[in-house]
């Protein structure tokens, strides 16, 4: 052990001493949070007044996920997760409506506060450089801004290749992780998925560069990919499903016009044996999500397909995936950031994937406008490729007949006389 970082340590009670009332603590995205620290805050929240925890993705239900004691410890979310649903839906917690990609200026810039950052972190290297090896995002730019940095060393956060390192005489103290890294296991993949997994990967080409989320259809999307060669990986989450794909040969990024050899990520999610993958990997490379998520940037890549969820579309190509209505679910996060990408790559394509219907079959996610109060995510003029388990509708450069037409023809079959006569009483259809 250095002696600095002999200097640095302390306990999680020292570190939690630090924290003053009307503070903001930045925490990463996902498998980025530290349980330790983050356990220890919820033991002693009822210590603090107006204490807000900020994260775009939290992934455990920490106890400060607490309606009685929202007035001490808060919960301010940059996307939904299963952990912050629930004070968002009943007013315990707060959600801030913000492209992924324009986090970190916004710290910068001080729109968005930071008093404190809380992050995990590996051990130091030989020269005292501590990595964030699992979530670079927004966590740097909070590190930059913040007056205490807080990180908890885990044995299993990986070195990573990037811009991912801070130094120990950067940081306000080390607290020793006597918590279990965030794991995620596989997604259930089932007919539908598989059906629409097909869709887009006829569409994929040889040398594409991918940009893939989480969930059934991502999961079900790569497994259709593993004949395909020389593609490329540049994302903001890495998860199992692309390892896999990786692993299975048909990543290469050989043929990538930005970081050619290189996986970019700006987080990673997903088991140990990814995280161990991660450790030291001169072919991946984890970058601030304002450079990995920037549509300018991105877009450089030829042939950038991105594939991302959503929850309903309406007749003129309108993407609600973050709200049941006025009801928040998840949030923007990068959808918008890769769609306008993969729009301006020279030979990409983007792809919103849903099923057809929803409840059981009950109801349609292809709708004819909107449920009232639906929060926008992907505006009308930057939707390409919609995908369900029915086919593929292309609406780039049609008109809102051509579209409204388009989409009712990948609608679920009990649905189509239903949108078809609405889309006539709405004049799109003549």
């Amino acid at each position: 052990m250095s002696s600095l970082l002999q200097h640095k340590l302390m306990s999680a009670t020292e570190a939690i001493d630090l924290l003053g009332g009307g503070q903001t603590v930045v925490v990463p995205t996902g498998a980025g949070e530290p349980p330790t620290l983050l356990t220890e805050l919820s033991k002693r929240r009822r210590e603090f007044h107006g204490v807000t925890v900020s994260q775009i993705l939290a992934t455990c239900p920490f106890d400060y996920f607490d309606a009685e004691t929202a007035d001490n410890v808060r919960h301010s979310a940059y996307f939904l997760g299963g952990a912050a649903r629930p004070g968002a839906r009943e007013g315990y917690g707060d959600v801030v409506p913000t492209h992924f990609s324009m986090i970190p200026e916004m710290l910068r810039r001080g729109v968005l506060p930071v008093d404190a950052v809380f992050s995990v972190c590996s051990p130091p290297n030989e020269n005292d450089y501590v990595y964030l090896g699992l979530a670079a995002d927004y966590t740097m730019a909070a590190i930059s801004r913040a007056r205490t940095v807080v990180l908890e060393m885990h044995p299993g956060v990986p070195q990573t290749n990037g811009m991912c390192r801070v130094h120990l005489s950067e940081v306000t103290g080390i607290v020793e992780s006597r918590g279990d890294l965030t794991e995620i296991g596989p997604n259930p993949i089932g007919p539908t998925e598989i059906a629409i997994a097909e869709h887009v990967a006829e569409l994929i080409p040889d040398g594409a560069t991918l940009q893939i989320g989480y969930g059934s259809i991502p999961d079900a999307i790569v497994q259709q990919l593993t004949h395909k060669h020389d593609l490329g990986v540049h994302t903001e989450m890495f998860g199992n499903g692309l390892l896999d794909l990786i692993e299975s040969g048909a990543v290469t990024n050989e043929r990538k016009s930005l970081h050619t050899g290189q996986t970019v990520l700006t987080f990673a999610m997903g088991s140990l044996r990814l995280y161990e993958y991660l450790h030291r990997n001169p072919k991946m490379l984890i970058l601030p999500v304002d450079l990995v998520n920037d549509p300018y940037l991105a877009g450089q890549n030829d042939l950038l397909h991105s594939i991302n969820g959503s929850l309903q579309i309406d007749l003129i190509g309108q993407c609600g995936s973050e709200s049941l209505g006025s009801v928040p679910y998840s949030g923007t996060g990068g959808q918008t950031d890769f769609v306008r990408a993969a729009n301006r790559s020279r030979g990409g394509k983007s792809f919103i994937v849903l099923p057809s219907t929803a409840k059981g079959g009950t109801i349609s996610r292809i709708v004819p406008v909107l449920a009232p109060g639906t929060h926008v995510t992907t505006p009308k003029n930057d939707t390409d490729l919609v995908v369900t388990e029915f086919g593929v509708a292309r609406l780039r450069g049609k008109n809102l007949n051509q579209r409204a037409r388009e989409l009712i023809a990948i609608a679920h079959p009990d649905f189509r006389d239903e949108l078809l006569h609405a889309a006539t009483a709405l004049n799109l259809v003549y």
